[in-house]
Protein backbone atom coordinates (compact mmCIF):
# COMPACT_ATOMS: atom_id res chain seq x y z
CA UNK A 1 0.00 0.00 0.00
CA UNK A 2 1.30 3.64 -1.40
CA UNK A 3 1.77 6.59 0.86
CA UNK A 4 0.99 5.08 3.83
CA UNK A 5 4.15 4.45 6.60
CA UNK A 6 3.35 7.41 9.17
CA UNK A 7 -0.56 6.15 10.06
CA UNK A 8 -2.36 3.94 11.91
CA UNK A 9 -3.47 0.30 11.03
CA UNK A 10 -6.76 -2.10 11.34
CA UNK A 11 -5.68 -5.91 12.11
CA UNK A 12 -8.19 -8.09 10.13
CA UNK A 13 -7.74 -11.84 9.85
CA UNK A 14 -9.47 -14.22 6.87
CA UNK A 15 -8.79 -17.86 6.12
CA UNK A 16 -7.45 -17.62 2.35
CA UNK A 17 -8.30 -20.44 0.07
CA UNK A 18 -6.12 -23.41 1.14
CA UNK A 19 -7.38 -23.00 4.74
CA UNK A 20 -4.42 -21.00 6.39
CA UNK A 21 -5.05 -18.11 8.95
CA UNK A 22 -4.00 -14.64 7.33
CA UNK A 23 -3.46 -11.63 8.81
CA UNK A 24 -4.03 -8.11 6.91
CA UNK A 25 -3.26 -4.59 8.01
CA UNK A 26 -5.72 -2.28 6.79
CA UNK A 27 -4.99 2.03 6.71
CA UNK A 28 -7.45 3.37 9.31
CA UNK A 29 -9.27 5.41 6.92
CA UNK A 30 -9.86 8.70 9.38
CA UNK A 31 -5.86 8.90 9.56
CA UNK A 32 -6.10 8.84 5.38
CA UNK A 33 -8.50 11.37 5.03
CA UNK A 34 -6.26 13.71 7.52
CA UNK A 35 -3.94 12.86 4.88
CA UNK A 36 -5.77 13.22 1.42
CA UNK A 37 -4.77 9.66 0.78
CA UNK A 38 -6.41 7.25 -1.54
CA UNK A 39 -4.21 3.71 -1.40
CA UNK A 40 -5.04 1.83 -4.44
CA UNK A 41 -6.55 -0.51 -2.56
CA UNK A 42 -10.09 1.94 -1.82
CA UNK A 43 -10.26 2.04 -5.46
CA UNK A 44 -13.37 0.96 -6.64
CA UNK A 45 -15.06 1.98 -9.91
CA UNK A 46 -18.91 2.13 -8.27
CA UNK A 47 -21.73 1.91 -10.64
CA UNK A 48 -23.35 6.09 -11.85
CA UNK A 49 -25.56 7.34 -9.66
CA UNK A 50 -28.75 8.40 -10.93
CA UNK A 51 -31.03 11.37 -9.50
CA UNK A 52 -34.55 9.90 -8.16
CA UNK A 53 -37.12 9.75 -11.09
CA UNK A 54 -39.68 12.41 -11.40
CA UNK A 55 -43.39 11.65 -10.15
CA UNK A 56 -41.47 8.94 -7.80
CA UNK A 57 -42.22 9.50 -4.09
CA UNK A 58 -40.65 8.69 -1.26
CA UNK A 59 -43.02 10.08 1.21
CA UNK A 60 -42.24 9.60 5.15
CA UNK A 61 -44.45 7.24 7.18
CA UNK A 62 -46.11 9.25 10.59
CA UNK A 63 -45.96 7.16 13.00
CA UNK A 64 -48.53 9.15 14.67
CA UNK A 65 -50.90 8.07 12.41
CA UNK A 66 -49.86 4.60 12.59
CA UNK A 67 -51.43 5.04 16.41
CA UNK A 68 -54.31 6.73 15.61
CA UNK A 69 -57.30 4.70 14.69
CA UNK A 70 -58.42 7.36 11.95
CA UNK A 71 -55.61 7.55 10.47
CA UNK A 72 -53.84 4.54 10.65
CA UNK A 73 -55.97 2.47 7.27
CA UNK A 74 -54.31 5.10 4.93
CA UNK A 75 -50.64 5.16 6.69
CA UNK A 76 -50.88 1.20 6.11
CA UNK A 77 -51.44 1.43 2.61
CA UNK A 78 -48.90 4.01 2.36
CA UNK A 79 -46.36 1.98 4.63
CA UNK A 80 -47.38 -1.12 2.31
CA UNK A 81 -46.86 1.38 -0.89
CA UNK A 82 -43.56 2.58 -0.14
CA UNK A 83 -41.62 -0.36 1.13
CA UNK A 84 -42.81 -2.46 -1.86
CA UNK A 85 -41.31 0.28 -3.96
CA UNK A 86 -38.01 0.70 -2.18
CA UNK A 87 -37.44 -1.30 0.53
CA UNK A 88 -36.99 0.89 2.72
CA UNK A 89 -38.87 3.95 4.38
CA UNK A 90 -38.55 7.58 6.86
CA UNK A 91 -40.31 7.67 10.07
CA UNK A 92 -41.61 10.95 11.54
CA UNK A 93 -43.23 11.43 14.60
CA UNK A 94 -41.69 8.53 16.24
CA UNK A 95 -42.13 9.43 19.65
CA UNK A 96 -38.23 9.76 20.05
CA UNK A 97 -37.08 12.50 22.50
CA UNK A 98 -34.74 14.41 20.86
CA UNK A 99 -32.13 14.89 23.68
CA UNK A 100 -31.94 10.86 23.69
CA UNK A 101 -31.10 11.17 19.66
CA UNK A 102 -28.67 14.20 20.32
CA UNK A 103 -26.92 12.82 23.36
CA UNK A 104 -26.09 9.70 20.74
CA UNK A 105 -24.72 11.83 18.50
CA UNK A 106 -22.40 13.14 21.19
CA UNK A 107 -20.95 10.05 22.15
CA UNK A 108 -20.43 8.83 18.54
CA UNK A 109 -18.68 12.05 17.37
CA UNK A 110 -16.91 12.06 21.11
CA UNK A 111 -15.23 8.68 20.14
CA UNK A 112 -14.23 9.28 16.87
CA UNK A 113 -13.02 12.68 17.86
CA UNK A 114 -10.08 10.90 19.83
CA UNK A 115 -6.70 10.19 19.34
CA UNK A 116 -6.68 6.69 17.44
CA UNK A 117 -4.31 5.22 20.22
CA UNK A 118 -7.09 6.28 22.77
CA UNK A 119 -9.48 4.91 20.74
CA UNK A 120 -7.97 1.37 20.91
CA UNK A 121 -7.49 1.50 24.81
CA UNK A 122 -11.17 2.72 25.00
CA UNK A 123 -12.41 -1.05 23.45
CA UNK A 124 -11.17 -4.24 21.88
CA UNK A 125 -11.35 -5.37 18.87
CA UNK A 126 -13.14 -9.10 18.46
CA UNK A 127 -12.74 -10.71 14.79
CA UNK A 128 -15.25 -13.01 14.86
CA UNK A 129 -18.34 -13.78 13.70
CA UNK A 130 -20.25 -10.26 14.68
CA UNK A 131 -16.83 -8.28 14.00
CA UNK A 132 -17.29 -6.23 17.46
CA UNK A 133 -15.82 -3.55 18.63
CA UNK A 134 -13.40 -1.16 17.10
CA UNK A 135 -11.87 -2.31 13.60
CA UNK A 136 -12.63 -3.82 9.97
CA UNK A 137 -15.25 -5.89 8.66
CA UNK A 138 -15.05 -8.16 5.51
CA UNK A 139 -12.07 -8.00 5.02
CA UNK A 140 -11.22 -11.61 2.71
CA UNK A 141 -8.18 -11.17 1.26
CA UNK A 142 -5.17 -9.28 0.65
CA UNK A 143 -6.32 -7.76 -2.94
CA UNK A 144 -9.55 -6.84 -2.00
CA UNK A 145 -11.02 -3.64 -2.33
CA UNK A 146 -11.72 -1.57 0.66
CA UNK A 147 -14.45 0.80 1.78
CA UNK A 148 -13.70 4.31 2.96
CA UNK A 149 -15.05 3.62 6.28
CA UNK A 150 -14.07 3.13 9.90
CA UNK A 151 -16.62 1.41 12.26
CA UNK A 152 -17.49 0.54 15.56
CA UNK A 153 -19.77 -2.40 16.96
CA UNK A 154 -21.04 -3.81 19.30
CA UNK A 155 -23.99 -6.22 20.64
CA UNK A 156 -26.78 -4.05 22.81
CA UNK A 157 -29.50 -6.98 23.35
CA UNK A 158 -29.50 -9.89 24.71
CA UNK A 159 -28.89 -8.84 27.90
CA UNK A 160 -25.31 -9.74 29.38
CA UNK A 161 -24.22 -11.24 25.89
CA UNK A 162 -21.33 -9.02 26.25
CA UNK A 163 -20.08 -10.15 28.97
CA UNK A 164 -16.79 -10.99 29.25
CA UNK A 165 -15.60 -8.64 26.20
CA UNK A 166 -14.49 -5.05 25.83
CA UNK A 167 -16.48 -3.80 22.79
CA UNK A 168 -18.27 -0.71 24.84
CA UNK A 169 -16.05 2.34 24.36
CA UNK A 170 -15.12 3.52 28.16
CA UNK A 171 -14.12 7.12 26.24
CA UNK A 172 -16.31 8.87 26.38
CA UNK A 173 -17.58 7.57 29.62
CA UNK A 174 -21.22 7.42 29.43
CA UNK A 175 -21.17 5.64 25.68
CA UNK A 176 -22.70 2.73 26.64
CA UNK A 177 -25.54 4.12 29.25
CA UNK A 178 -26.57 6.37 25.83
CA UNK A 179 -26.44 3.69 23.36
CA UNK A 180 -28.65 1.81 25.64
CA UNK A 181 -31.24 4.30 26.67
CA UNK A 182 -31.72 4.62 22.62
CA UNK A 183 -31.71 1.47 21.86
CA UNK A 184 -34.58 0.63 24.36
CA UNK A 185 -36.43 3.60 22.87
CA UNK A 186 -36.02 2.19 19.51
CA UNK A 187 -36.76 -1.05 20.11
CA UNK A 188 -40.31 -0.42 21.47
CA UNK A 189 -40.99 1.47 17.59
CA UNK A 190 -39.67 -1.50 15.91
CA UNK A 191 -41.58 -3.79 17.33
CA UNK A 192 -44.65 -1.58 16.52
CA UNK A 193 -43.59 -1.48 12.79
CA UNK A 194 -43.09 -5.17 12.58
CA UNK A 195 -47.01 -5.38 13.50
CA UNK A 196 -47.77 -2.34 11.22
CA UNK A 197 -45.49 -4.10 7.99
CA UNK A 198 -47.63 -7.71 8.88
CA UNK A 199 -50.51 -5.41 8.66
CA UNK A 200 -50.17 -3.42 5.63
CA UNK A 201 -49.37 -6.47 3.46
CA UNK A 202 -52.38 -8.40 4.98
CA UNK A 203 -51.33 -10.58 7.20
CA UNK A 204 -51.92 -11.15 11.50
CA UNK A 205 -50.27 -8.11 13.31
CA UNK A 206 -48.26 -10.59 14.85
CA UNK A 207 -47.05 -12.68 12.03
CA UNK A 208 -43.35 -11.01 12.28
CA UNK A 209 -43.41 -10.27 15.77
CA UNK A 210 -44.23 -13.29 16.96
CA UNK A 211 -40.73 -14.75 16.83
CA UNK A 212 -39.25 -11.69 18.46
CA UNK A 213 -38.96 -11.73 22.74
CA UNK A 214 -37.61 -8.95 24.90
CA UNK A 215 -35.40 -11.18 26.77
CA UNK A 216 -33.59 -13.20 24.00
CA UNK A 217 -34.31 -10.89 20.63
CA UNK A 218 -30.95 -9.63 19.65
CA UNK A 219 -29.78 -5.70 18.89
CA UNK A 220 -27.09 -5.31 17.18
CA UNK A 221 -25.05 -1.53 17.02
CA UNK A 222 -23.17 -0.57 14.25
CA UNK A 223 -22.08 3.09 13.89
CA UNK A 224 -20.14 3.65 10.44
CA UNK A 225 -18.07 6.72 10.11
CA UNK A 226 -17.72 7.92 6.84
CA UNK A 227 -14.43 10.54 6.79
CA UNK A 228 -14.59 13.18 3.56
CA UNK A 229 -12.53 11.28 0.94
CA UNK A 230 -10.03 12.79 -1.78
CA UNK A 231 -12.43 11.12 -4.89
CA UNK A 232 -15.58 10.13 -4.37
CA UNK A 233 -16.35 8.94 -7.52
CA UNK A 234 -13.90 6.08 -7.02
CA UNK A 235 -14.24 4.77 -3.63
CA UNK A 236 -17.37 3.05 -1.91
CA UNK A 237 -18.21 4.53 2.07
CA UNK A 238 -20.22 0.86 1.59
CA UNK A 239 -20.26 -1.66 -1.08
CA UNK A 240 -23.60 -2.76 -2.04
CA UNK A 241 -24.95 -5.43 0.43
CA UNK A 242 -28.68 -6.42 2.02
CA UNK A 243 -28.96 -6.37 5.47
CA UNK A 244 -28.91 -9.39 7.71
CA UNK A 245 -31.82 -8.67 9.70
CA UNK A 246 -35.25 -8.65 10.14
CA UNK A 247 -35.50 -4.29 10.16
CA UNK A 248 -32.48 -1.77 10.35
CA UNK A 249 -33.10 0.93 12.20
CA UNK A 250 -31.05 4.09 10.91
CA UNK A 251 -29.87 7.45 12.34
CA UNK A 252 -27.53 9.90 10.50
CA UNK A 253 -25.12 12.88 11.40
CA UNK A 254 -22.76 14.89 9.70
CA UNK A 255 -24.37 14.84 6.30
CA UNK A 256 -26.90 13.49 3.83
CA UNK A 257 -26.54 12.16 0.35
CA UNK A 258 -24.63 8.61 1.71
CA UNK A 259 -27.29 5.82 1.27
CA UNK A 260 -28.14 4.80 -2.16
CA UNK A 261 -30.65 1.80 -3.19
CA UNK A 262 -30.63 0.21 -6.54
CA UNK A 263 -33.92 0.52 -7.92
CA UNK A 264 -35.19 -0.81 -11.56
CA UNK A 265 -31.69 -1.32 -11.80
CA UNK A 266 -30.32 2.18 -11.10
CA UNK A 267 -29.04 3.80 -7.92
CA UNK A 268 -30.29 6.22 -6.73
CA UNK A 269 -29.92 8.57 -3.82
CA UNK A 270 -32.17 8.17 -1.11
CA UNK A 271 -33.88 11.13 -0.03
CA UNK A 272 -33.22 11.22 3.59
CA UNK A 273 -33.06 14.25 5.57
CA UNK A 274 -30.47 14.28 8.71
CA UNK A 275 -33.24 15.02 11.35
CA UNK A 276 -35.44 12.05 10.09
CA UNK A 277 -34.72 8.34 10.51
CA UNK A 278 -34.70 5.55 8.18
CA UNK A 279 -35.98 2.05 8.47
CA UNK A 280 -34.59 -0.82 6.33
CA UNK A 281 -36.28 -3.94 5.26
CA UNK A 282 -33.57 -6.89 5.66
CA UNK A 283 -33.22 -10.77 4.98
CA UNK A 284 -35.35 -12.05 7.20
CA UNK A 285 -38.48 -9.97 6.95
CA UNK A 286 -38.22 -11.29 2.68
CA UNK A 287 -38.41 -14.70 4.33
CA UNK A 288 -40.91 -14.01 6.79
CA UNK A 289 -43.16 -12.47 4.60
CA UNK A 290 -42.79 -15.09 1.55
CA UNK A 291 -41.47 -12.85 -0.52
CA UNK A 292 -43.72 -10.15 -0.56
CA UNK A 293 -41.52 -7.97 0.97
CA UNK A 294 -37.78 -8.09 -0.20
CA UNK A 295 -35.00 -6.76 1.40
CA UNK A 296 -33.07 -3.41 -0.40
CA UNK A 297 -29.90 -3.60 -1.86
CA UNK A 298 -28.41 -0.39 -0.74
CA UNK A 299 -24.84 1.06 -0.65
CA UNK A 300 -23.23 4.32 0.93
CA UNK A 301 -21.33 6.70 -0.99
CA UNK A 302 -18.36 9.08 0.02
CA UNK A 303 -18.14 12.85 -0.23
CA UNK A 304 -15.30 14.90 -0.64
CA UNK A 305 -15.95 17.92 1.36
CA UNK A 306 -17.88 16.75 5.07
CA UNK A 307 -17.70 13.80 7.13
CA UNK A 308 -20.96 11.49 7.88
CA UNK A 309 -21.79 9.12 10.58
CA UNK A 310 -24.59 6.39 10.57
CA UNK A 311 -25.54 4.32 13.38
CA UNK A 312 -27.65 1.28 12.58
CA UNK A 313 -30.03 -1.19 14.69
CA UNK A 314 -29.93 -4.52 13.62
CA UNK A 315 -33.46 -6.22 14.96
CA UNK A 316 -33.32 -9.82 14.65
CA UNK A 317 -35.02 -13.05 16.51
CA UNK A 318 -33.13 -14.98 18.93
CA UNK A 319 -29.61 -17.02 17.47
CA UNK A 320 -31.67 -20.19 18.01
CA UNK A 321 -34.93 -19.44 16.26
CA UNK A 322 -36.18 -20.76 13.37
CA UNK A 323 -38.25 -18.59 10.94
CA UNK A 324 -40.21 -19.61 8.12
CA UNK A 325 -42.44 -18.22 5.35
CA UNK A 326 -46.20 -17.30 6.15
CA UNK A 327 -48.54 -20.08 6.30
CA UNK A 328 -51.25 -18.29 5.01
CA UNK A 329 -52.54 -21.19 2.77
CA UNK A 330 -50.40 -19.94 0.06
CA UNK A 331 -49.58 -23.07 -1.86
CA UNK A 332 -45.99 -21.52 -3.09
CA UNK A 333 -43.10 -21.15 -0.77
CA UNK A 334 -40.47 -19.08 -2.52
CA UNK A 335 -38.49 -19.59 1.26
CA UNK A 336 -37.64 -22.53 3.72
CA UNK A 337 -37.23 -22.34 7.32
CA UNK A 338 -33.87 -21.26 8.38
CA UNK A 339 -32.33 -21.01 11.79
CA UNK A 340 -31.33 -17.28 12.30
CA UNK A 341 -27.87 -17.74 13.51
CA UNK A 342 -27.05 -20.18 10.77
CA UNK A 343 -28.26 -17.67 8.28
CA UNK A 344 -26.04 -15.25 10.05
CA UNK A 345 -22.96 -17.85 9.85
CA UNK A 346 -23.60 -17.86 5.65
CA UNK A 347 -24.03 -14.39 5.61
CA UNK A 348 -21.05 -13.55 7.37
CA UNK A 349 -18.77 -16.19 5.08
CA UNK A 350 -20.23 -14.87 1.51
CA UNK A 351 -19.99 -11.50 1.84
CA UNK A 352 -19.28 -9.12 0.13
CA UNK A 353 -21.03 -10.19 -2.65
CA UNK A 354 -21.73 -8.59 -6.22
CA UNK A 355 -24.88 -9.72 -6.00
CA UNK A 356 -27.93 -10.43 -3.57
CA UNK A 357 -26.37 -14.11 -2.53
CA UNK A 358 -26.64 -14.49 1.12
CA UNK A 359 -31.00 -14.77 0.93
CA UNK A 360 -30.46 -17.89 -1.41
CA UNK A 361 -29.63 -19.68 1.12
CA UNK A 362 -33.36 -19.57 2.15
CA UNK A 363 -34.60 -20.25 -0.83
CA UNK A 364 -36.18 -23.13 -2.60
CA UNK A 365 -34.23 -24.82 -4.80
Amino acid sequence: MENTSNINYHESKFMDQNGTAQTIKVPVVQELARLNNLPSIFIHKPAQTHPIPPNTSFEPIDMAQLRDNTGRVIELEKLARVSREWGMFIIENHGLDPWVVDDVKKVVKGFFELPFEEKKSSVGTYMSTDNLGYGRSFVKSADQRLDWIDRLAMKAAPKGSTDGLWVWPNNPANFRPVMERYVKAAREIMDELLQALAEAISLDKREFLQYFDPETSEINVRVNYYPSCPRPDLTMGISPHSDGSTLSFLMQFGSSNGLQVCKDNQWITVPWPCNKLVVNLGDFIEIMSNGRLKSTWHRAATQSDMDRYSIILFYNPPTRMEIGPVEDGEPIKEYKKVVVGEYMKHYYKVSPTATKEAIMFAKVS
